[in-house]
């Protein structure tokens, strides 16, 4: 059973219903076709991820955002 785990920045008030839908069935699709398995069974988690959550350097994605426009 495959698993896909997708990770990405939640922001803008995250994906919509809609996208993470078509997320899920185009990574299901993808895999499917390139591996060849996994058309009813794959399993894909979409985790989005706050800005405040995560960093580079020693800062948040947020502070790092707020020195760029300065």
């Amino acid at each position: 059973m495959p698993y896909i785990n997708i990770k990405m920045t939640h922001e803008d008030g995250g994906a919509s219903v809609e996208q993470k839908e078509a997320l899920i069935k185009g990574m299901t699709e993808v895999f499917d076709k390139v591996i060849g398995r996994g058309a009813k069974t794959a399993v894909v988690i979409i985790d989005e991820v706050s800005t405040h959550n995560y960093g580079m350097g020693g800062k948040t994605i947020n502070n790092i955002r707020e020195e760029q426009k300065t």
